[in-house]
């Protein structure tokens, strides 16, 4: 089908095993079915749980921002609640898993929420300002959730 490049060439090469590369064989095939241990610095123990309590200002009462924050934060993995106040705003708690980020090397979920998500909000809202505070991170299992006003 295909030409030889050398008439004297032959059809089929033939592998010579020697000692020396059975060993470089049986060397290479133990490193690749045992798994090599991680660097030292990655089996330190997994960061804590990230967690922020922001305030949404804006026009963000009365736009289903409470439900699209349930919907966002669920898609997002985040575990909290959000909840309206009666001074007009918005409250949510964000809590999430910041290894799961580092091991994706995207920024972590709950940043990614303060920073992309809720400056935007649903499309009836107008949001002015997203003002986040620290807080204790709440259990994953718990879900995210909304909470009555205060």
């Amino acid at each position: 089908m295909f030409p030889s490049t050398s008439a004297t060439a032959p059809r089929h090469a033939r592998l010579v095993l020697t000692p020396r590369s059975v060993a470089a064989a049986r060397r290479a095939m133990a490193a690749s079915a045992s798994p090599q241990p991680p660097p030292p610095s990655s089996q330190q123990a997994s960061p804590d749980p990230k967690a922020v309590r922001v305030v949404v200002k804006g026009r963000v009462q009365g736009v289903f921002f409470r439900d699209w924050t349930v919907e966002t934060a669920r898609a997002l993995g985040l575990a909290g609640w959000v909840r309206n106040r009666r001074d007009g705003t918005v409250e949510a708690l964000l809590s999430g898993d910041p290894a799961k980020a580092l091991l994706s090397g995207d920024p972590t979920k709950v940043d990614e929420m303060v920073s992309r998500h809720l400056p935007v909000g649903p499309p009836a809202s107008a949001v002015t300002a997203v003002v986040p505070s620290p807080a204790d991170p709440v259990h994953p299992s718990l879900g995210f959730e909304i909470k009555f006003t205060v």
